[in-house]
């Protein structure tokens, strides 16, 4: 059983931990880009530099967490993300400012939603459903507080000041992590879950297939997440958007994340989690294509925001409850790890690529690429819908 204290102090760690790693090159991007004279390509990749290390240290950490629980190693990146804050802010040099961000990729993937769903998985198995959506609720609002408030602190303090702010913050996560308690799912549990969950054919040929699925649909919906956490602002702007109000309809992108995550909790168990994850990643495209065709009028730019975090938010609910009913519980932090290698190194690419077509074509460009990459993720959501059967069908 998952206590509603353990609950607690995931949502918190969410909420500060997805704003101070991977929401910040968003809001300090292009500052950096001013202040050091580096090009946006050189500032954009350091976060696809932790995105890649995200993914070769993503095996270890899932482990990590199977045999030591979600505590420790998540305190660990709190460290981590500390001292990657704190290196960016004084770092003078490309390969200072790169260490720093190889240090954030680490952090990333030992805090972030990964690493809660597999803690939360390996204290409660197949239960964990609803806890793994409840977490999401304040981690959805990362965006929304983060963005405004970096931008502000920035104003005021200047980005690399502000940074060492975020440092602190980082810090004071290290106790909610520790403070997580939580026995390791027992066998004779994890041998119930295999009764109740949906699992995929006993075919090893078709195993193989829904593992090659899962990990293609999260490798697109991580591409697609990458590039517009670090140029939604951007792009907004470049549509004619004030930079203040770019801010402020982007920052709606969390307030849509926390809203679907609600309605989710409140009625979405009554879906099968295959079911759901297709209802979500059908309203990006469309939404996306909104704020295309309006040429980024402020209302189509507020639906998009506000849209797209919505069945973003849900879909990173659904990106952890799929594997445990696609497979086992038994060793699930071990096994989404190796799943995510793929998604961290390719949405590595993501960041350079939409800064490269932004460079190139403009906002418009980078809205076509998104709607792209949204089409293929839907098109695969639909394939693991029609191969995952529930158990007693």
């Amino acid at each position: 059983m998952i206590h509603r204290r353990t609950i607690a102090l995931l949502g918190v760690s969410q909420l500060l931990c997805w704003g101070l790693s991977f929401y910040m090159i968003g809001v300090f991007g292009d500052r950096i880009v001013a202040d050091r004279g580096w090009s946006r390509t050189v500032v954009f990749g350091g976060f696809s530099a932790a995105l890649v290390v995200m993914g070769l240290a993503s095996p270890v950490i899932g482990r990590a967490i199977d045999r030591f629980g979600g505590g420790p190693v998540m305190a660990a990146g709190s460290v981590l993300t500390a001292i990657g804050c704190a290196s960016i802010a004084v770092a003078t040099s490309i390969p200072g400012y790169y260490i720093a961000w190889i240090c954030l990729g680490v952090a990333m993937r030992a805090t972030l939603y990964d690493a809660a769903f597999a803690a939360l998985a390996r204290i409660g198995g197949v239960e964990a459903q609803r806890p793994m959506a409840q977490v999401t609720l304040l981690g959805g609002l990362a965006s929304t507080v983060f963005w405004p408030a970096g931008h502000a602190l920035a104003d005021a303090v200047g980005w690399r000041t502000a940074l060492v702010v975020y440092a602190a913050i980082a810090l004071a996560t290290v106790p909610l992590h520790l403070a997580i308690r939580g026995a390791s799912h027992s066998k004779g549990a994890l041998a119930n879950d295999s009764m109740k969950s949906t699992k995929p054919p006993a075919h090893p040929r078709r195993l193989r297939e829904a593992a090659i699925l899962y990990a293609l649909f999260v490798t697109l919906i991580n591409s697609l997440n990458a590039g517009l956490s670090a140029h939604m602002i951007g792009i907004l702007s470049d549509l004619g958007l004030a930079a203040a109000l770019a801010v402020s309809i982007a920052a709606l992108r969390g307030v849509g994340q926390t809203t679907a995550r609600i309605v989710q909790v409140a009625f979405g168990g009554r879906l099968p989690p295959a079911d759901l994850n297709l209802i979500a990643v059908a309203i990006l495209p469309f939404c996306i294509a909104l704020c295309l065709a309006a040429a980024g009028h402020p209302v189509a730019a507020t639906v998009f925001a506000f849209f797209y975090g919505a069945g973003n938010g849900i879909v990173s609910i659904t990106r952890g409850t799929l594997p445990l009913v696609l497979f086992n519980t038994a060793g699930y932090g071990a096994l989404v790890g190796k799943l995510l290698i793929p998604s961290f190194i390719a949405s590595a690419a993501a960041p350079l690529a939409f800064a490269s077509v932004i460079d190139h074509f403009g906002g418009r460009g980078a809205l076509l690429l998104a709607i792209v990459l949204s089409s293929l993720t839907l098109a695969t959501a639909f394939a693991l819908k029609r191969l995952a059967k529930p158990a007693n069908g």
